[in-house]
């Protein structure tokens, strides 16, 4: 199964902020996200997928054939990110 994948706005201007060795790594790896299943569940019963490139994470939801990305960056931000979305 192929999947359409997207960059959250929040998410490419992180993206773009990156070190270019950083960004390259992680275009991978969003570029195999094409084509493999969603990864693992950032917490149990939550709606969001986590990928991880060393120590940055990709987080995103996916809907039918269509992964949308939300956050991309180092673990501990990630970690602020989802409490601030919990809220």
């Amino acid at each position: 199964m192929s999947f359409e994948v997207s960059l959250h706005e929040e998410a490419s201007k992180a993206l773009l902020a990156l070190d270019a060795s950083v960004r390259e790594r992680i275009i991978k790896r969003i570029a195999r996200m094409r084509e493999e299943p969603s990864g693992r569940h950032l917490q149990h019963g939550v709606d969001f997928f986590v990928e991880e490139v060393g120590q940055y994470r990709i987080v995103y939801r996916c809907r039918e054939n269509r992964k949308l990305i939300y956050f991309i960056g180092k673990h501990k931000d990630y970690e602020s990110w989802y409490s601030s979305k919990r809220k």
